[in-house]
Parts: C-alpha cells; sequence; structure tokens
C-alpha cells in the first residue's frame, strides 16, 4: 500500500469512527447504491463474478440495517417491510443478473435515502455532501 492509499484508507476510516448514528445510516444507504451501480456496470460487461460480488455486498448491508431496527417504534414495522423486500429483489437479481431487478431495487435505495436525508435535516443532523 502506497503512502497516499494508506493516508486514504485512515481517512475513510476517521470519517466511519467519528459518524454520528444517522450518518453511518447514510453511509451505508450510499455504500448500498454505489454496491448497485458497480453490479449494474458489472453485468452490461458480462463480469459475472463481480456482479454477484456487489450484490453480495448490498445483501450484507441490508441485513445489518434489517437487525439494527428498533422494533419498539411503529415505524420499523415499515423499515423491515421495505427490507425484507428488497432482500427478496435482490436475491431474484443475483439469480438472473437482471438489470432491470438492479435499476428497480437502486430506485428504492435512493428514495429511501433521500427520505433518510431529510429525517436528518428536521431533526438538525448535519448532512455533509448531501
Amino acid at each position: 500500500m502506497t503512502a497516499q492509499q494508506n493516508a486514504y484508507a485512515q481517512y475513510k476510516n476517521n470519517k466511519v469512527m467519528t459518524a454520528s448514528g444517522p450518518e453511518l445510516t447514510l453511509m451505508l444507504y450510499d455504500g448500498a447504491i454505489k454496491f448497485l451501480n458497480i453490479a449494474d456496470f458489472a453485468i452490461e460487461k458480462k463480469d459475472i463474478q463481480k456482479a454477484h460480488d456487489n450484490i453480495i455486498k448490498v445483501e450484507r448491508i441490508i441485513e445489518y440495517l434489517r437487525n439494527t431496527l428498533d422494533m419498539k417504534y411503529a415505524v420499523a414495522q415499515d423499515f423491515e417491510n421495505m427490507y425484507s423486500y428488497i432482500a427478496r429483489r435482490l436475491v431474484e437479481a443475483n439469480i438472473s443478473k437482471d438489470k432491470e431487478i438492479i435499476a428497480e431495487v437502486n430506485k428504492h435505495m435512493h428514495a429511501i435515502r433521500d427520505n433518510w436525508i431529510e429525517v436528518m435535516r428536521a431533526n438538525h443532523v448535519y448532512v455533509k455532501d448531501a
């Protein structure tokens, strides 16, 4: 690893370690969108392994988000329903390497992310780079 790569890795680690809970959730949404975009491009290029690897990354993010829901709040069930649907669609996308399903999930993830940013702003949580 070069000095520049090491410095970037340290920056990314610090960014995660100093982030608030809402900021971490936003980072997860951003990561899911990034990996969906990579998977979509990989499918287009017929790179099946890269598509698979990135869909799995999104599946893990969704699984983590589902596992961290606090079900004592009514809205958590709405998130569980969304995440459950997205998880099923990701499995379908991975089996068939279907760009349309990837696009649909990406659209859902953008909507969830955008709503999350609005929730953060309404609760006076500073949103960087949004």
